[in-house]
């Protein structure tokens, strides 16, 4: 698009595009889906790893029932899920000014929710990115009190952005639940990035090794180094060597990726390698953000997949109870 266009016309076009691909989606699932046995902790949304970090959950396998449509969605599609929404609180938003944003969870009796699990070492972790995957923030609000977050963010310029606010409801399951914000002021759009697989900030340069694969889970191995050095005394940060979100271009479909291992387990290095398991929900381009902590601070690499654009999608693989291999399909992978 050579003239930019102004915003105010882009977000009705937005709304209306995104509002029938949803209906869409939510009417046939994912693309290239098939139908699997759900377990308990598939629903609350963690795995066997996660598990044996302590996370709850446990292994009792159930047959689908009425909830597969909604547990094979993936998350940060929805504003609403599971009797939970996301509210906002703060209207509009001025490009590269620093906005006090605020926001709300209410739960199924409409009241905001004051009591969260701490997951990560945060009770809510607040994702905010351009719709055309070149802007990535990974924040931490601060409770308000009487269930409000509040978040100093700062959105670069005039567009398009979508948040996810990513929680556990105590008692309750995993949710990953998004809504638009937007930015007022002339818009052009940018072609998502290149397909790449090796990034550099800050003097670091981070490779990624490994497919997403569309379907099932697929291991992935992401290498820091710095000066032509590997980087073997990685800090923790929020309770894991790495953290990795990964989005799909079009309608945001939002995986929360943590990897094999943590800190202190006696057989998880600090670096150079830290290893994940993620599941594409369906064929296309992604976007993937790891954020990682070295000598006191926080850094992002960023990276363009292309996923199963060539050849059949590959089948789930079951294994003798019926699962898959263990890591699950909901939206908010570990």
């Amino acid at each position: 698009m050579n003239t930019p266009t102004k915003l105010g016309a882009y977000g009705l076009g937005l709304l209306a595009v995104f509002g029938a691909a949803l209906g869409v989606g939510n009417a046939v699932g994912p693309v290239g889906a098939t139908p699997k046995a759900t377990s308990h902790t598939e629903a609350a949304g963690h795995t066997q790893s996660e598990q044996a970090a302590g996370g709850h959950g446990d292994a009792h396998t159930t047959s689908a029932g009425p909830q597969q449509a909604a547990q094979d969605t993936p998350g940060g599609l929805q504003v609403s899920q599971g009797g939970y929404t996301l509210t906002p609180l703060t209207g509009a938003i001025e490009p590269d000014t620093p906005t006090e944003y605020r926001f709300t969870v209410t739960g199924p009796d409409g009241e905001p929710v004051t009591d969260y699990q701490v997951e990560h070492d945060k009770k809510l972790h607040f994702i905010v990115v351009s719709r055309d995957l070149g802007s990535f923030q990974h924040l931490h609000p601060d409770e308000a009190g009487g269930g409000v977050w509040s978040v100093r963010l700062t959105l670069p310029a005039a567009g398009a952005y979508r948040a996810f606010a990513d929680f556990v409801p105590t008692g309750g399951s995993a949710l990953t639940l998004g809504t638009d914000l937007l930015v007022a002021g002339d818009y052009e759009p940018q072609a998502i990035p290149a397909t790449t697989r090796t990034a550099k900030v800050d003097g670091y340069t981070v490779t990624l090794d490994g497919d997403l694969v569309p379907g099932r889970s697929s291991k992935l191995t992401l290498k820091v180094s710095k000066d032509g050095e590997p980087v073997t005394d990685l800090q923790p940060y929020l309770g894991a060597y790495g953290h990795l979100v990964a989005l799909r271009a079009g309608d945001l479909a939002y995986l929360h990726v943590h990897p094999d291992g943590e800190p202190g387990d006696g057989t998880t290095a600090p670096g150079p390698e830290i290893v994940f398991y993620a599941e594409a929900p369906s064929r296309g381009d992604y976007r993937l953000f790891l954020d990682f902590q070295h000598q006191g601070k926080v850094r992002t690499a960023d990276f363009t997949l292309s996923v199963g654009k060539t050849g059949a999608i590959p089948t789930p693989k079951p294994t003798e109870t019926g699962e898959s291999d263990g890591h699950a399909d909901d939206g908010h992978t570990h």
